[in-house]
């Protein structure tokens, strides 16, 4: 374990001016905060934030940073506090410990939620302060040296969220050589077969290939001297993780890799990396296709370099990359090469990392457009899209540059424009031409976005996107829309049990109830009634915790096929429907109906055109004199009543699951028009166990026919079995519920 002084020396090596007293007290503090702990390994617990330290030290980082890496733990295991921490250390210090500290009473459902909401944490400490993220970098990789310690119900648990979440990090942040040793270790224990097969072969490669690379590496070193280029040029050979990521990706064999070797070529100016491309593609043909140029157009986490392949010497393809030495500095470190401390015009001076790089405002503008108000669970999911992907480059028709990850479309390029860009998207040019939204967008496309005045996009747009931002924007915006919808239902399903109830509808009565009823808004609990989760009577107890439901007479109804619905209220009614299964005579239907309030006696209940299903949220519709009629919530007949509240009637399915009644639902399917189509889809239907109960057809087109076929099903469940098992089929262009 690395002593007191040791340490102190290794930070004054690159700082002479360290602080030296800072990281005494850090050294000494740690020590007895922790001091008798373990860890799985049996050693001292201390030596693992020693150890994270050292790992920093090799980044060059200031003492403050060292100080926070020793003391990261000290919050979240030991007796120390924040307060204490500010107090010994100052504030500074203090907020850097605390951001690094896991949540620990998290009332949440599942461990993804609470992993998802330790990680927005974190992410919203490192957009204030990049030091967070070194020092959680640094524990991590520490962390996965030491993971055969750790029991081995965890290993792949740890190794999984190392791959998920802290590898992609890194990388993003520009910490290739980081990135690169996380991946490793992770994969060693998320698929260890693969790791020691991958391993093994590159082991033997290697030993086959050391005099070619050799022979390579003077080729191109020789070359270079002859055109006065001062280069130093270095082999490299893929890492197993890169290589299996590779033959999965795109499904090659070992043996077919081209670039598991390659040579990084290393330079003074940017000039000389121009120069040494032009020399080699003097000498060797460029392979087509295979030219990047990363130093006019730099990656989003500052990364800068030509990469080019060549058919070089023995007719060996040879993958090169060409940088500065201080490009190579970025690549490697990041933003930790950023770190070049500046004394801040303050009082009792101190230190900050510098924002000014892409990668860091990459990730400040990733958080800002991830944390708006999504689930844990949807955090997590999208924080590992915009981790994970590669990236192209598009153009605005102004010259704008928008990074995006590979396979992209305009409707990412919208949002990556503005979110309003986004949900105002009805269509886009790519390169001047019109072409569809969901085209994956390539380098240098030009990408005019058409907007139209409507701000909602169609929630089919979900599953194409591939960024994060756009997910998450889609997501929100078809959840207000869907609110906006039900919370209207709601209310008048809400006004409509005041009114029976005698009471008076006050929304502001209903915000005093909300913490009763589990919401925090009046528009989410209207919508939950909307969408039949929650009940008109528990608003009313909510608000009129006196309330009570009066009971009304129960007469004894004996009608064979019936189907039990319920009422919001509790209120038990039937309705005839077709029964694949009489009720015999004297069979034991004794159960009882009770009339709807505000009607005498049973009342007739009828199932609008369109039918309705057990599964579909129902609400029933009150005609005086002619009974009830139900509709499903999606009919857009429903919109006739919208100014009549007092017919509205909350209902419910009471259908037992093992029921084999069948029930009213009508499709629309297109289909070829070719010979044999009908038979087609009716033995779809057949095959399904549902009854065709009315068919007609419309030719649409010379080609195809509309059929509007009224369907009896058992349930919504069914019916979805039903389309899904039409929408296979060849002869179906397509099949949708109306």
């Amino acid at each position: 374990m690395m002593r007191q002084y040791e340490l102190v020396e290794r930070v004054q090596a690159y700082k002479p001016e360290a602080d030296e007293a800072l990281l005494n007290r850090a050294y000494v503090y740690a020590m007895q905060k922790h001091g008798h702990q373990k860890r799985a390994s049996g050693d001292p617990y201390f030596s693992h934030p020693l150890e994270v330290a050292a790992i920093l030290t090799e980044m060059r980082m200031d003492e403050s940073t060292i100080a926070v890496a020793l003391l990261h733990d000290t919050i979240e295991d030991t007796s120390a506090t924040r307060a204490e921490i500010d107090e010994l250390f100052g504030p500074d210090i203090g907020k850097l410990v605390e951001g690094l500290t896991k949540l620990k009473k998290l009332d949440l459902v599942s461990k993804k939620a609470a992993q998802a909401e330790n990680l927005r944490k974190l992410l919203l400490a490192i957009s204030e302060d990049v030091r967070v993220l070194l020092v959680k970098l640094a524990d991590r990789l520490h962390n996965m040296r030491t993971l055969d310690h750790v029991p081995e119900e965890k290993r792949a648990r740890i190794a999984e969220e190392t791959m998920d979440i802290y590898a992609p990090l890194a990388g993003r942040m520009g910490m290739q050589d980081m990135r690169e040793e996380l991946e490793e270790l992770a994969f060693r224990h998320v698929n260890p077969e693969a790791w020691i097969t991958i391993t093994d072969r590159l082991e033997a490669l290697k030993r086959r290939n050391v005099s070619l690379l050799g022979d390579i590496e003077r080729d191109l070193s020789k070359l270079f001297a002859e055109k006065g280029i001062i280069a130093d040029v270095t082999s490299r050979q893929k890492k197993p993780w890169s290589v299996f990521r590779k033959m999965e990706t795109k499904a090659l064999s070992f043996e077919q890799l081209s670039d598991i070797y390659g040579f990084r070529v290393l330079v003074d100016s940017v000039e000389q990396c121009y120069r040494a491309l032009g020399v080699i593609h003097c000498a060797w043909p460029m392979v087509p296709g295979r030219f990047k140029d990363y130093i006019s157009i730099p990656k989003q986490n500052d990364y800068r370099s030509l990469h080019t392949t060549i058919v070089g010497p023995s007719r060996q393809r040879v993958e090169l990359q060409i940088r500065t030495r201080y490009m190579h500095e970025i690549a490697e470190y990041g933003v930790a090469a950023h770190s070049i401390y500046k004394d801040r015009a303050r009082a009792g001076g101190g230190y900050s990392v510098s924002k000014d790089t892409n990668a860091y405002a990459w990730l400040r503008r990733t958080i800002e457009a991830l944390s708006e108000g999504d689930n844990p669970e949807e955090f997590l999911e999208n924080t590992k899209l915009e981790l994970f992907q590669d990236q192209v480059f598009c153009f605005t028709p102004k010259g704008m540059l928008i990074a995006l990850p590979r396979g992209a479309t305009p409707i990412d390029f919208a949002y990556a424009v503005h979110t309003s860009v986004g949900d105002s998207c009805i269509g886009a040019k790519i390169n001047g031409r019109n072409m569809p939204v969901v085209t994956r967008l390539n380098n240098g496309d030009e990408v005019e976005i058409i907007r139209g005045k409507t701000l909602a996009p169609p929630p089919a747009w979900e599953s194409v996107v591939v960024t994060g931002k756009a997910r998450s924007a889609i997501r929100r915006a078809t959840r207000l829309a869907i609110r906006k919808q039900y919370s209207g239902l709601g209310q008048r399903i809400v006004e409509s049990a005041f009114q029976r109830a005698g009471k008076t509808f006050d929304r502001d009565s209903l915000k005093r109830a909300l913490p009763r009823l589990a919401h925090k808004e009046v528009e989410d609990m209207l919508a939950a009634v909307g969408r039949g989760e929650t009940a008109s009577t528990d608003v009313l107890r909510a608000v009129f915790p006196e309330f009570t439901e009066p009971r009304a007479p129960q007469p004894e109804v004996r009608e064979e096929g019936w189907t039990n619905l319920r009422s919001a209220a509790g209120l038990l009614f039937r309705m005839p429907g077709r029964s694949a299964r009489k009720t015999p005579k004297g069979g034991g239907d004794t159960s009882k109906g009770v009339p709807i309030r505000g009607a005498a006696g049973n009342v007739s209940v009828t199932f609008a055109p369109e039918g309705a299903v057990p599964g579909d949220r129902i609400v029933g519709i009150l005609t005086p004199g002619a009974g009830i009629t139900v509709y499903p919530i999606h009919s857009e007949a429903l919109s006739a009543f919208d100014d009549q509240s007092e017919r509205w009637i909350d209902v419910r399915w009471d259908v037992e699951d093992s029921s084999r009644e069948r029930f009213p639902a009508r499709i629309r399917v297109t289909a070829i028009n070719e010979p044999g189509s009908l038979a087609d889809i009716a033995g779809v239907i057949a095959g399904e166990d549902a009854n065709i109960h009315t068919l007609s057809m419309t030719q649409t087109a010379h080609d195809f026919t509309e059929m509007r076929i009224d369907l009896e099903v058992y349930s919504l469940k069914h019916l979805s079995a039903i389309l899904s098992r039409l929408r296979e089929r060849s002869s179906v262009s397509k099949v949708e519920r109306f």
